[in-house]
């Protein structure tokens, strides 16, 4: 096949691929299958290797790659028996594919050691030299024409609410995302009350993406199932959520509830799913959400993106390694959309129907059903694949850490591929197995969630570590050594980007989307510039453009409502407007420039202690009350910050036209940083 173009890889790492068919009499099979034997067909160097015959299959396909020459062996045996040559009732008959000719079907006999023939087919083809992975940086097809469309309704609408005299032209729209945290349930409910207020404002017609993570993710899924959420009043799906998270979930684990779990579980493994436990909390929360199955699947939100009516939504995950490294020293940024499933770092993304599906060297290799969405939300809150080293690093000083991992970036620069970098250290006193068994124990994830690598085969040029557009995404101890990357491995592990950053703009941060706002929605509690102040932090060693965030000791202990956060040396930086979940003049306004009477200073009261709110992490339900508190908090905080929030866009709106360095004006109330 020709050339990948592509900024990382090229023809060296893209192979001519066939694809071996195999027919078998199924009649013979059959009988074979009553007499306790089967066929097993194998070709090492394939990304099938080894398959053998069933009660209802006759045909088996093998994807390889012709330079390695491969070789099909076939033999029959016990079907009780291990695959061991003494278990073979027949010889193994050994078929080089290079001797096959190219389109055309072979018979073949299998000497039996009866002497009764065993008959087979085989077509070798060439597989097509389009690839089902889009590789390169540029943005899909679809979201290029979802942005006209958008474009065209921000316009509008910015003219409405920021009262201009006259049409913005197209360059001059700025690109508005609402970024938001993970949180649970408490993120969920949050959320719903901050987009009704923007919503109540008229700016959910400004913003161009939201992305969530986690928690946020639920309040995301619910919404795009409608096709025009953000066109109708959000209280219809609120009053839905309120009814859920204050229900008692006690019959989650029911008999009839388990039973429905392992048929579903059976029905996946048997289409060719990878099974785990993630796909059990995949149904359990589907369950605990919405009480009943869901045929809603990703692509179904497409519809909510036709004519540009609602944001392009982003749900934001980590891919890291099964066992021996943790998150901090390897993972990697994975988003998906309605329209692609990606990982940018290696410029690689597939249709979102696609994900799932098993892939060898770029194509599709065995199709899978779309999953239904409530396995991606599984995936996108599997908060059960830390390992112990992660929370040994948790449990350390948060900026030790980003001392130390800023360190080791540092230090992975000063190496060359051939050197070797040591990944956890043990006691001193280890080694050998004891040594190997220490590094088990700290970085197996014992819960672990896999999916099909649809970056599998794909190999690296010896240079791709100097291509520019991999360097803006390369961030982890094995960056400089292609043999232990992603796409030599046979699943992805994807996680909760919890365990690294609680945030989900990643996918913001792409310089070809060009975001001038970011609208922060924080569902922290504790320290609530904690993640955002880490976002900066590797913004600034990945030299990605984000302003600078600075907060004073008093403001940590008091925080306020809102901080706009900006750079006017960089125009590439995006603005960014950070509501951290705090209670502050919320306790005596119900309403901005509306005090509580004395008989609602009870409303106001929202307990945000980490150690001791309601909506501490793993609360699983909220009474009716605070529910109401929660979500009346968010649509304030919004509200109440109005003006901002339309300075800061209009701010936007100014260097778009001007396409200069700006400066932002001073704010009473927040004050800029």
């Amino acid at each position: 096949m020709g050339k990948l173009r592509s900024g990382i890889l090229d023809g060296k790492n893209s192979r001519d691929v066939c694809c071996l068919e195999v027919q078998v009499d199924i009649n013979e099979s059959r009988k074979y299958l009553k007499e306790g034997k089967n066929l097993v067909l194998t070709v090492p160097e394939s990304h099938e290797r080894i398959q053998k015959t069933t009660e209802d299959t006759d045909t088996f396909y093998f994807h390889c790659v012709k330079a390695w020459e491969p070789v099909l062996k076939i033999r029959l045996q016990k079907v009780s028996d291990k695959e061991d040559e003494d278990s073979n009732l027949s010889d193994t008959l050994t078929v080089p594919l290079k001797f096959l000719p190219v389109g055309y079907k072979v018979k073949i006999t299998l000497p039996v050691r009866n002497n009764v023939p065993l008959y087979l087919y085989l077509q070798l083809n060439d597989c097509t030299e389009k690839l089902d992975v889009r590789l390169g940086y540029d943005l899909c097809r679809e979201e290029q024409e979802f942005l006209l469309k958008r474009k065209r309704v921000v316009a509008s609408a910015l003219k409405r609410v920021l009262h201009l005299e006259r049409d913005l032209h197209g360059h001059e729209v700025p690109v508005i995302a609402v970024m938001a945290t993970g949180g649970g349930l408490r993120a969920m409910s949050a959320m719903f009350g901050h987009l009704i207020a923007l919503q109540k404002l008229n700016l959910l017609d400004c913003v161009t993406y939201v992305t969530g993570a986690s928690g946020s993710t639920w309040t995301l899924a619910d919404l795009y199932e409608h096709a025009d959420w953000s066109q109708k009043s959000l209280e219809g799906p609120l009053k839905a959520v309120k009814e859920q998270v204050t229900k008692c979930k006690l019959n989650l684990m029911s008999i009839e509830h388990l039973k429905y779990y392992h048929k579903e579980l059976a029905e996946r493994a048997k289409a060719g799913h990878v099974s785990s436990f993630t796909t059990l909390w995949s149904l359990v929360q589907e369950m605990f959400l919405h009480e009943r199955p869901r045929k809603y699947k990703l692509t179904d939100q497409r519809k909510a993106l036709e004519h540009g009516q609602n944001p392009l939504p982003f749900y934001s995950v980590l891919n890291v390694k099964e066992e021996k490294f943790s998150t901090f020293r390897f993972r990697e940024w994975a988003e998906f959309s309605p329209y692609e499933v990606a990982i940018p770092k290696y410029g690689a993304s597939i249709p979102s129907e696609y994900f799932d599906s098993e892939f060898f060297m770029g194509r599709r290799v065995k199709k899978l059903p779309e999953s239904r969405i409530c396995y991606l939300e599984g995936l996108w809150t599997n908060i059960f694949t830390r390992n112990l080293l992660d929370g040994l690093y948790w449990s350390s000083n948060s900026n030790e850490f980003w001392e130390r991992w800023a360190k080791d970036m540092v230090d992975i620069e000063k190496h060359s591929p051939e050197e070797d970098i040591t990944v956890i250290k043990p006691p001193s006193c280890l080694s050998g197995k004891l040594y190997e068994m220490f590094q088990d124990i700290m970085t197996k994830r014992p819960l672990l969630g896999k999916s099909h690598n649809f970056l599998r085969g794909l190999e690296f040029h010896k240079d791709y570590i100097r291509q520019r557009k991999f360097i803006e995404w390369k961030d982890s101890v094995l960056d400089a050594f292609p043999n232990n990357l992603t796409p030599l491995q046979k699943y992805l592990c994807l996680i909760d980007v919890g365990y690294f950053i609680n945030t989900s703009g990643a996918g913001l941060f792409k310089p070809e989307r060009n975001v001038d706002v970011i609208i922060s929605l924080d569902y922290g509690l504790g320290n609530v510039f904690k993640q955002l102040e880490m976002t900066y932090k590797y913004c600034k060693i990945q030299k990605i453009p984000f302003p600078k965030v600075d907060i004073s000791k008093e403001e940590e202990m008091n925080p306020k409502e809102c901080y706009v956060f900006s750079d006017a040396e960089d125009p590439r930086a995006p603005i960014v407007i950070h509501f951290p979940l705090v209670n502050d003049t919320f306790k005596e306004f119900k309403e901005p420039g509306v005090k509580r009477s004395l008989s609602e200073m009870e409303e106001g009261k929202v307990n945000l202690n980490n150690s001791c709110s309601p909506y501490y992490l793993i609360r699983l339900i909220y009474s009716s009350e605070n529910f109401d508190k929660l979500v009346n908090l968010s649509t304030y905080n919004i509200l109440n910050n109005k003006d901002l929030l339309l300075q800061t866009i209009r701010s936007a709106v100014e260097r778009r036209r001007s396409s200069r360095t700006w400066n932002l004006p001073s704010y009473s109330r927040a004050g800029y940083r």
